[in-house]
């Protein structure tokens, strides 16, 4: 017995009993935005526009109220009779092989005093290839596994992490109390579906909090190897920090023709700080103007960020399809 899934993009799929929907979604050969396939971050998060989806585990996610009103989790969530989804088969992943490689630690840098530029080298012929905004698995010593976005357009020249120190982290504590250069990890990847997709000529607003800037950093790499006709019209880039020495990275001037804005915003900046405050999703919404049917949002952070965000965006009248999204979760610390 199967349930009819049909999405956005019109693509239809079945669902066997007791199976998720991402899960069928891919054996169908189909990809479905996701991330964690647990059910602790949001990327998956989906409107139902018909029928109705049942829960096969908790997630740590969706309200009752967010259920209630027809969101769910393609992860955690599957359905017992004929669904419609807001979704899309993003099928430009495919082809994208998980691999499990060596690497050895290439260089580690301190970009602020609490983030750390880990550079991985790859061994000749890897075949590690990913879109800019996926995330890879570092495996450390003792099986220690932890996700993290990839701040590089491609593996050619080795792999980068940006890699914020946490608190009682164990893998933080590694990379940046005891790891050295040349250290052997090891490193699966591509994951999560986080990507730009096809943007010529859109309008993109790019939100971003602290080490969440990374798979921006890529995605930028990534145009700006791209002939000028399939970049986008504008990229409008907020990144949240607490303070403005928190900020690490600057992109380069003039940046894809002048199309990069990028507007700093600090939560907890002194009275000496003349740029934006608050959240970042707030000072982006505030900017008048602006097309929504030629309009894409992109957010990667804290899981906080990422559903006000979305909540915010849906009211403002953007389609579900066109916010795209990747939660940072916490790994038991990492």
């Amino acid at each position: 017995m199967t349930a009819a899934v049909q999405l956005a993009d019109g693509t239809r799929f079945d669902v066997p009993v007791g199976v998720t929907l991402l899960d069928a979604a891919q054996a169908a050969g189909l990809t479905l935005a996701h991330s964690c396939r647990t059910g602790r971050c949001s990327s998956c998060k989906v409107r139902v526009t018909e029928g109705a989806t049942r829960a096969l585990r908790p997630d740590a996610v969706l309200s009752p109220d967010e259920r209630a009103a027809g969101w769910a989790l393609t992860c955690t969530d599957t359905c017992d009779a004929p669904v419609a989804l807001a979704a899309r088969d993003l099928a430009e992943l495919a082809g994208f092989k998980l691999l499990t490689l060596p690497a050895r630690i290439d260089s580690l840098s301190l970009l602020a005093p609490d983030v750390m530029q880990v550079r991985l080298r790859l061994p000749p012929n890897h075949g590690l290839r990913y879109l800019p905004g996926q995330f890879v698995e570092l495996v450390g010593p003792n099986g220690l596994r932890r996700a993290y976005s990839v701040a590089n357009a491609s593996a050619t020249q080795g792999v980068e992490l940006h890699v914020r120190r946490v608190p009682g982290g164990a893998m933080s504590a590694y990379l940046f109390d005891q790891a050295k250069p040349n250290d052997l990890v090891r490193l699966q990847g591509p994951r999560g579906s986080f990507h730009l997709g096809d943007v010529a000529g859109l309008h993109l607003v790019w939100l971003a909090t602290g080490t969440g800037i990374a798979p921006f950093k890529a995605m930028l790499e990534g145009l700006a190897a791209q002939p000028e006709g399939q970049w986008p019209a504008r990229i409008d880039l907020y990144w949240g920090n607490r303070l403005p020495a928190d900020a690490y990275w600057q992109p380069e001037p003039g940046a894809l023709g002048g199309r990069l804005n990028l507007h700093p915003v600090c939560s907890r900046a002194g009275a000496d700080w003349t740029g934006l405050r608050g959240h970042v999703h707030e000072r982006a919404l505030e900017k008048e103007g602006r097309d929504a049917a030629s309009l894409r949002v992109f957010a990667c952070g804290s899981p906080a960020m990422i559903d006000s965000a979305q909540a915010a965006y849906a009211a403002w009248g953007l389609s579900d399809v066109h916010f795209h999204a990747d939660a940072f979760v916490p790994s038991g610390g990492a």
